[in-house]
């Protein structure tokens, strides 16, 4: 789990915990992200909170979701 910040919105700070994996190579192109239960678990949020996660990431053009199978990192990245 990470100390969150405050002033922060808590989506905010795990997107940017799941934007520094993917830079890293963590989460490399193709791979599957946390999926939003798998959030609540890891950082201890909300599922309402973790929907905003993976929105924001969407959003950005980080990830791509497949109906029935998951989120996975997008093959090419911004």
């Amino acid at each position: 789990m990470i100390e969150f910040v405050p002033d922060v919105p808590r989506w905010r700070q795990v997107a940017e915990v799941i934007k520094q994996r993917i830079s890293d190579g963590t989460y490399p192109p193709g791979s599957r992200v946390p999926s939003v239960v798998q959030l609540t678990e890891e950082f201890g949020i909300a599922g309402m909170t973790a929907h905003k996660v993976h929105r924001a990431l969407r959003t950005e053009g980080l990830i791509y979701t497949e109906p029935g199978l998951g989120s996975f990192v997008s093959k090419e990245l911004p």
